[in-house]
């Protein structure tokens, strides 16, 4: 066979090609074995160990050259925080308490012999189960006694939650929390009360109940809008989950959009898509930042025509825990760990930042942050040109440059968070809920849950107890007039009880 000098270039090239298109093939198997066989958590190849090790080594240099003195300290800090709290500090004072005296089988017989000396006292935690009474409520009518012709006179009746029902607020309360607190689906709610307490209530019968409810808190739901939108700030995800469709011979997906403004709240939407539009009644009109993943759908609404007013007075910041997962991914490789390293040094300043809260954030951030920033971009644009665009490196280095200004926004502006965390940690509750109860009854059932869950998880992102807090509220929710709706939100309501 006579090989020409074309026919040698031609070979050349077929083989450059198949040795590309190996790589990539090896890149996603190894991808698809993380992902199948790894923890659900980001799994560490021998490499990231070996950066792992790279960083505790920069750690320890760090503890030698501070001194003696710092090591000293940094043990007495360790020490303390080792040692576990007293019984008193675990376990609050107010609770109700029982006193049991045990009088010993000798004094009993002959108390006039002995004298008391002193006693020994032991504290447990004890715990009564849940009961379920009947409340009768009773309405007395009197007459006059002196004039007979007057009409009898009785007490109004008092306003109920759920008219012409035999729920009380306290067993309403009780279903909300087994449901959107503890995970716990309505028919297994149904089997406890039937096996445990033999009371029957159907499953279907609290699913009414939590509709109606929901519709009393729309309101304040509604409220809660309001002050996350007047934030100026808000986190955006959204998570998948099932629902019923009766036109439907399967559970279609549907959607919880998240909107989370830290030290104000988080506020759940249901829709039963992942379109663009479902961010119309958060965004429209709305002035302040947002804070997103990749997701296309964010940037297809603020450059739509119809959002020309939002897209000038909206400014979108970008995760950088997104755009390092794309690097993490990415296997043997020094420059990808490298990247994931210099990282790693910007979220050390976020701890330190929020180790020291009396720090100047954005102060901080620039001396810190920004010169780690630039090497990071320098890296990038260097193995921009060296990479396959569609190698797993490639795409995390298009994905970091393409929201390169909206990655370093957190600089510019202290009241960031340098990841949109916070917003996905107010999901993981929904997350449980969904692996409980599966799906949604119907199309109409998410925003019931929508609702309940906003107030349900804005209560634990601001460390308050929903019990207490749905305690005060549904007691309150017959009698409330309009004009009280926006004092019943969880930070109002917290800020009137301190």
């Amino acid at each position: 066979m006579d090989f020409s000098r074309d026919n040698f270039e031609q070979l050349l090239t077929e083989n450059a090609t198949f040795k590309a298109e190996n790589r990539l093939l090896k890149e996603k198997v190894q991808y698809l074995l993380n992902k199948l066989f790894g923890p659900s958590c980001e799994k560490m190849s021998p490499d990231q160990m070996e950066l792992a090790f790279e960083e505790l080594r920069e750690l320890q240099d760090a503890l030698d050259e501070v001194g003696e003195k710092f090591e000293e300290a940094e043990a007495e800090e360790k020490s303390r925080r080792g040692k576990r709290k007293p019984l008193k500090e675990r376990i609050p004072e107010d609770l109700p308490s029982e006193r049991v005296v045990i009088v010993p089988d000798e004094v009993k017989a002959d108390p006039q012999s002995y004298k008391k000396i002193g006693e020994e006292t032991v504290e447990e935690l004890d715990v009564t189960p849940t009961q379920y009474f009947r409340r009768i409520i009773v309405r007395e009518k009197y007459v006059k006694v002196d004039d007979r012709s007057a009409a009898p006179v009785i007490a109004p009746a008092p306003k109920r939650l759920i008219p012409n029902s035999y729920a009380s607020a306290g067993l309403i309360r009780s279903i909300i929390l087994n449901k959107y607190c503890d995970h716990m689906p309505l028919y297994r709610q149904e089997m406890i009360l039937k096996y445990r307490h033999d009371i029957e209530i159907s499953r279907k019968t609290m699913g009414n109940w939590m509709y109606l409810i929901a519709d009393w808190l729309t309101l304040i739901y509604e409220a809660l809008r309001n002050e996350i939108r007047q934030s100026g700030y808000m986190q955006i995800d959204e998570t998948f989950i099932k629902y019923q469709d009766r036109k439907k011979d399967h559970c279609p997906n549907g959607y919880l959009w998240a909107y989370h403004s830290p030290g104000t709240g988080v506020l759940f939407e249901w829709f039963p898509s992942r379109a663009a539009e479902c961010l119309n009644p958060m965004l429209e009109d709305y002035e302040g930042y947002i804070q997103t993943d990749g997701y296309g759908a964010y940037t297809s609404w603020l450059n739509n025509p119809d959002h020309q007013k939002e897209k000038d007075a909206i400014i979108h910041a970008a995760c950088w825990a997104h755009a390092r997962r794309k690097f993490v991914e990415v296997p043997e490789n020094s420059n990808a760990r490298k990247i994931v390293k210099l990282i790693t040094k910007l979220y050390r300043t976020e701890t330190e930042l929020r180790n020291n809260p009396d720090l100047e954030r954005t102060v901080c951030r620039q001396q810190h942050a920004a010169p780690v920033l630039d090497k990071i971009k320098t890296i990038l644009y260097k193995e921009q040109a060296r990479q396959l665009p569609k190698s797993n490196f490639g795409k995390a280095i298009t994905y970091a440059l393409d929201r390169w200004e909206a990655l370093n926004l957190y600089l510019e502006h202290g009241t960031f968070e340098i990841d949109n965390n916070l917003v996905e940690n107010a999901i993981r509750p929904t997350a449980l809920g969904k692996k409980n109860f599966l799906f949604f009854g119907s199309p109409n059932s998410g925003q019931t849950s929508a609702v309940i869950y906003s107030l349900v998880e804005t209560c634990r992102k601001l460390g308050l107890n929903p019990t207490e807090y749905l305690k005060d509220l549904l007691d309150a929710l017959p009698t409330m007039q309009q004009s009280e709706v926006a004092d019943w939100t969880p930070v109002r309501w917290s800020t009137a009880r301190t």
